[in-house]
């Protein structure tokens, strides 16, 4: 008990003591004016994947968080959309889009030559760009590109976190079906799956 207090009393007083102020990286204050630092985070680099690089690399790392972000936001959309809606054509001889389950459990249901097709489709379009830079729909944003440039970025950043947390889920969901008592993805619109 004695030892209690007196563990007590020391933890109080060092409420009281001053706080050594630390000092900043040097790459906090090389990136921190950067698109993307926003409140309450500031620049979060918890790895220290920016320390002692150059500006061309921030702007390569820059970069491969705006297409992670676009690639997410996209297999979010994916995700969700085959909820809803299904084309109905054949992926393979026999092998129709409505018998394909949703989610993870696709993986098994889809055959060797369409995962030959996804593979190549993504490494030609990574590797060569091929399907390019079109100057039809995009907007001009004028005075507001900055913003629209961070709202992507962050928009990019949600979606991350997003399809983690949706493959999370329904990996859950097949190992221990109805663990979380509902039988969709989707709640509180029922009628999407009469």
């Amino acid at each position: 008990m004695k030892l209690a207090v007196l563990a007590a009393a020391a933890g109080s007083a060092a409420a009281f003591a001053p706080v050594q102020q630390g000092r900043t990286s040097t790459a906090v204050q090389a990136f921190e004016n950067e698109l993307g630092v926003i409140a309450p985070t500031g620049f979060f680099d918890p790895l220290n994947l920016s320390k002692n690089i150059s500006k061309e690399k921030f702007d390569e790392y820059r970069t491969a968080e705006l297409k992670h972000g676009r690639v997410c936001m996209l297999a979010v959309l994916g995700y969700v959309a085959p909820e809803t809606y299904r084309f109905g054509y054949d992926i393979a001889p026999g092998v129709s889009t409505y018998d394909i389950p949703n989610g993870v459990a696709a993986i098994d249901y889809i055959p060797a030559l369409g995962w030959a097709q996804i593979i190549f489709f993504i490494g030609a379009v990574d590797y060569w760009g091929v399907l390019g830079d079109f100057d039809f729909g995009k907007p001009d944003l004028g005075d507001k590109e900055e913003e629209r440039k961070l709202q992507e970025l962050q928009h990019g950043r949600l979606a991350m976190l997003a399809i983690l947390e949706l493959l999370r889920h329904d990996s859950q969901n097949l190992v221990k079906p109805g663990f979380d008592g509902l039988d969709t993805l989707i709640t509180g619109f029922p009628f999407l799956y009469n």
